[in-house]
């Protein structure tokens, strides 16, 4: 018979002791959100019993309806049930202090030594080909668990033409929501995607191609642009840290202060360290404004996180039970699906235009999509990162 833990009370470790506990999950958030939700429940839940199975999972629930990434609020919350607000605070640093630290480290080496290197061009795109895969098989897992009817799927189908055809993001996420929230009222429904068709129009209208690139491409670079472009990320989290890449996109690449090869990059790196995925974040603040706007669009990133566990948790317990809640958020969600659709398509067109030997470049796109479809385990993508590397340096894509 397996002996049982001892139950351990979280609530006599030392501020420091809790700190040093997280920061070292942190150093081993390896894998992305399953890989660091499994190490989180085996060593608080299976092993010292913060709290039982049940209380996780209906924890772990809550917080996966709440944007922003679930293992970092996770780490927030567990910190609050030891020591409070300031124990939430300090799990939180500590959990993302040594993906930050590392990214800060790869973003500096990126600007210093590998940006611009002519011979480092097939290398840099056979992970940019590795990393597209990755984004495609996150949209379908996130997918699964979010497109349940017909209705669902329509709106992400909408979602995608929208976003291709260029309507601001809001409206179709507020249409999917309200529209799905409203399904069991036909007329109302109705009614809402009538309203978000027109305001697409307006929006269309009111922006024009050439207004439209002064506004966005001359477009300052500010701390404090970088600091909103983070937050916008970290509010519209839902599903999965890769909902956050079409935002952050929106809100650097579109502005022409980074391209899409080098967004990329930074999310390539994202997958290999020891981080939340949105760290990527933090490399793009890097390349574009230093250390300091690497410090400003993670702070809006991670902002969310921390606001919503710490400060609302306990009425999100109640509030969470309403049934059409959870009919907007769905709704919602399956917009978010479509929008990530539209982000692939549109980098992978780039990416496609970057690449002068095509035959190579789709044969390693399909073994790496086959090998992140059907291969699980943390390793994974590393390991596919570095060998789509190795074969772009090599055959020179």
């Amino acid at each position: 018979m397996t002996p049982v833990p001892a139950q351990t009370d979280p609530t006599q470790l030392s501020l420091l002791a809790l700190f040093l506990k997280f920061l070292r999950f942190g150093a081993l958030a390896f894998g992305g959100p399953v890989a660091q939700i499994a190490m989180i429940r085996h060593a608080l839940v299976d092993q010292e019993r913060w709290i039982d199975s049940a209380r996780f999972n209906r924890l772990l629930a809550v917080l996966q309806i709440l944007p922003g990434p679930e293992a970092h609020e996770l780490c927030v919350h567990l910190g609050m049930i030891a020591r409070g607000r300031i124990g939430g605070l300090l799990a939180g640093l500590g959990f993302m202090l040594p993906g930050l630290l590392l990214m800060l480290l790869a973003g500096w080496l990126y600007v210093t030594w590998i940006a611009g290197d002519a011979g480092l061009t097939g290398l840099l795109l056979g992970v940019q080909i590795a990393v597209l895969a990755i984004i495609l098989r996150a949209m379908f897992r996130i997918g699964q668990h979010i497109i349940e009817d017909r209705l669902l799927a329509a709106i992400a189908i909408a979602s995608l033409l929208a976003t291709l055809a260029g309507v601001p993001f809001w409206i179709p996420l507020a249409a999917g929501g309200l529209a799905y929230a409203a399904a069991h009222r036909p007329l109302i429904a109705l009614a809402v995607m009538v309203a978000a068709i027109g305001a697409a129009l307006a929006a269309r209208q009111l922006v024009t191609p050439d207004t439209d690139i002064a506004l966005v491409a001359g477009a300052p670079i500010t701390l404090l642009a970088l600091f909103f472009a983070g937050l916008k990320g970290g509010l519209l989290t839902f599903g999965g840290a890769y909902t956050a890449i079409p935002y952050v996109r929106a809100d650097t690449v579109e502005r022409g202060w980074v391209d899409d090869a080098t967004f990329l990059d930074g999310i390539a790196l994202a997958g290999v360290l020891p981080a939340p995925l949105v760290i990527f974040a933090t490399f793009v603040g890097y390349v574009v404004g230093g250390p300091a706007g690497a410090l400003a669009i993670t702070a809006g990133m991670f902002l969310p996180a921390f606001a919503f566990s710490l400060i609302f948790f306990e009425r999100l317990e109640a509030v969470v039970e309403n049934p059409a809640l959870h009919r907007l958020l769905a709704g919602v969600a399956a917009a978010v699906v479509g929008v990530i659709a539209a982000t692939f398509v549109q980098l992978g067109e780039v990416t496609a235009a970057r690449v002068s030997n095509p035959l190579p470049a789709i044969l390693l796109f399909a073994a790496a999509l086959a090998i992140v479809w059907r291969v699980k385990g943390a390793w994974v993508t590393p390991a596919i990162i570095a060998a789509a590397a190795l074969t772009g340096w090599l055959l020179a894509l």
